[in-house]
């Protein structure tokens, strides 16, 4: 994400949780700095809240759950009203932290989750919802971009800001909804276990090895292969083969976790018939070659 820049030294008003708000008529952004160590500082929210860690580390304690680190890239929804406890153990003027919180206006989130819930009905009977177990998850792409246009329509002096916030605004749900539907995937919680969705993705983790397309995915699914294209891409928010490749990617981690396996190994062992069209996937996913990878994360 597009950390925006921090606050002035003359301008800031503390140096724990220094806060800057952007008010609108459906939601407001809060950005918060700290700049020294603190623990256990106390916050809370009359709306429901989504934060998204822009630099530094935090350590976070949420609900009855063990504390855990929150850091850039990743993303907490916190329920209205709930309060959270929050550590920042290596903040300081040369290495601050920066968070958005995002409080969203519950009658518009009622609204916009009903209203994809009747345009769009899912077949499954959990419908369009926020998922409350998973709150804590890693920004995904989309998530990502919808999050960093939301912080530049906020912080706009455009006269249309507001409207132009409130389809970012739906667009951002979407993106947590399907967002927590992958995360609860992953987890084998929270979710339907009856699903299509679940079945489908459960038989893609199951046969990485072994060549998969749309076609017989669809089959699998009893739709056509346009419908099913259509379904898949509501329910997670990513194609079918996008999901396949991100699967085969992330079970190359997890081989070239072992300093000893070959990397040609690796690309047949995950699924990859050509070796260096492997690398340059790979190389476009996480920055690095799978070589690379498996020096800096051997075990």
């Amino acid at each position: 994400m597009e950390a925006p820049s921090l606050t002035r030294e003359k301008s800031l008003k503390t140096l724990v949780e220094n806060r800057t708000v952007y008010a609108l008529d459906n939601c407001e952004l809060n950005l918060f700095e700290t700049y020294q160590e603190s623990v256990l500082v106390p916050l809370k929210f009359n709306d429901l809240v989504v934060t998204s860690m822009l630099r530094g580390k935090k350590v976070m304690h949420l609900f009855d759950d063990p504390e855990f680190e929150y850091l850039p890239g990743e993303t907490v929804i916190v329920p209205r009203n709930t309060e959270m406890k929050i550590d920042f153990p290596e903040a300081s003027t040369q290495n601050p932290t920066q968070c958005l919180a995002l409080a969203i206006d519950h009658d518009k989130i009622t609204d916009t989750l009903n209203f994809l819930n009747e345009r769009y009905p899912k077949q499954e009977n959990f419908g369009w919802k926020l998922n409350r177990e998973n709150y804590f998850f890693y920004n995904n792409t989309e998530l990502a971009a919808t999050l960093n246009k939301l912080i530049r329509e906020c912080m706009s002096t455009s006269v249309t800001k507001d409207a132009l916030v409130d389809l970012a605004l739906q667009e951002l749900l979407v993106r947590i909804v399907q967002t927590q539907t992958v995360q609860s995937i992953h987890s084998d919680k929270a979710i339907d276990t009856t699903s299509v969705i679940y079945h489908i993705t459960n038989f893609i983790k199951s046969n990485l090895s072994t060549p998969i397309n749309l076609k017989a995915l669809s089959d699998k699914a009893s739709m056509s292969t346009s419908s099913f294209y259509r379904y898949f891409k509501r329910e997670l928010g990513v194609s079918p083969i996008e999901f396949i490749l991100n699967e085969k990617i992330k079970h190359a981690k997890q081989l070239l976790k072992n300093p000893g396996i070959q990397i040609n190994e690796v690309c047949f062992m995950s699924g990859f018939e050509d070796c260096n069209y492997f690398i340059r996937l790979f190389k476009k996913h996480e920055g690095i070659t799978p070589k690379q990878y498996q020096m800096l994360n051997a075990s």
